[in-house]
């Protein structure tokens, strides 16, 4: 790349919005307040600014810039920060999200206490390595000095996390170009249906029109909210697997499509226009990413239903052992049968968990 083009990407463009913007929903007016101006918008040329609610609990509307790097974050980074934060909040145990273009390149949780968060971050990373160049990477834990070393071991955009060791900071100094972020009151944000409905959705259509929605939520808190429809069940262990990518499918670009095995991922298929492609893209990105043999005894998470057993045929011929999807095809029963052919076991959210922004 040119130093011309390097310029550009890294350029601050001025701009010039209010500083307050009010939204009047029904009685209720709420007040937003630029946090702050960025890089830029979706691209070099398009001048942004963040803006966050005056009044709530927030985890990214009350980020805490630990280091701006050269340029300080762009809205890709900003949406990277956010999305990993969606992902990690589902779980208690140390856990990282790898991102890149708002979708993960790979998710990993600690299995136990001799895990350290170097080694769930290294399979984040590593589920696809490739994907992850240039990535943001975001915990729901204190970062420590030996993962902060093994961050700087490759190229990445930034880090957000709740919290940094004063050794990792200083281990962080040394990368002129990396964001560093502190997130906080990530444990009262929701995530199940019941939990207050906040925040809510806001999309902006072309004219600046608006879409106001219920956020994305999930009735899945464990096993028994999961409809087993197979002979076969899944074991402990699968389980397991399968509530993680089921977290981690939620906020994967519709079609979305997440293989797991272990507490990481093996590959994940997003933004796709037929489901089917996106299950070929999981297994095929697996493989290519030197994971073939963590497929079989793997699980695999579907955003969607199955509209056709091809889905579940493919599954079978790489050797996945569980899967979990919504339900709700005109061809479950099909689907079904396949599942049972294959000995595969499937479980129904019955909920779908589609995200297209």
């Amino acid at each position: 790349m040119s130093k011309k083009l390097r310029r550009m990407y890294r350029t601050k463009l001025e701009e010039e919005f209010p500083e307050t913007v009010k939204i009047v929903i029904g009685d209720e007016e709420i007040v937003y307040g630029k946090a702050m101006s960025l890089r830029y918008g979706e691209n070099p040329h398009q001048p942004a600014a963040f803006y966050a609610p005056k009044e709530g609990d927030l985890t990214t509307g009350a980020l805490k810039v630990v280091k701006t790097g050269k340029g300080g974050l762009s809205q890709t980074n900003l949406e990277d920060v956010n999305n990993s934060l969606n992902i990690v909040r589902y779980f208690d145990e140390p856990a990282c999200a790898v991102m890149k273009h708002l979708n993960p390149s790979g998710v990993a949780v600690s299995q136990g206490s001799d895990d350290s968060l170097k080694e769930v971050y290294v399979r984040a990373r590593e589920s696809d390595a490739v994907a992850a160049f240039g990535s943001f990477v975001g915990f729901n834990t204190e970062v420590d000095a030996e993962t902060a070393e093994e961050i700087l071991s490759t190229y990445v955009e930034g880090v957000v996390a709740t919290g940094f060791e004063a050794e990792a900071l200083e281990v962080f100094e040394g990368k002129k170009d990396l964001r560093v972020l502190q997130a906080g009151n990530l444990d009262k944000m929701s995530r199940f249906i019941g939990d207050p409905l906040w925040p809510l959705n806001i999309s902006i259509q072309m004219d600046g029109s608006l879409v106001i929605s219920a956020p994305m939520l999930t009735k899945i808190k464990g096993p028994d909210d999961l409809e087993f429809v197979t002979e076969k069940k899944a074991s402990p262990r699968e389980m397991k697997d399968l509530l993680f990518a089921w977290y981690v499918c939620m906020n994967v670009r519709s079609n979305g499509i997440v293989l797991a095995n272990g507490g990481a991922t093996l590959g994940v298929g997003t933004g796709q226009q037929d489901r089917v492609t996106a299950v070929r893209l999981a297994l095929e990105k697996a493989v290519a990413g030197g994971h073939k043999e963590k497929i079989p005894g793997s699980v695999l998470a579907s955003d969607g239903f199955f509209p056709f057993r091809d889905s579940i045929d493919l599954l079978a011929e790489y050797g996945v052992a569980a899967c979990i999807q919504p339900g709700g095809s005109i061809r479950d029963k099909s689907v079904r049968e396949a599942c049972n052919e294959h000995g595969i076991a499937m479980a129904f959210t019955g909920e779908r968990c589609f995200r297209h922004f």
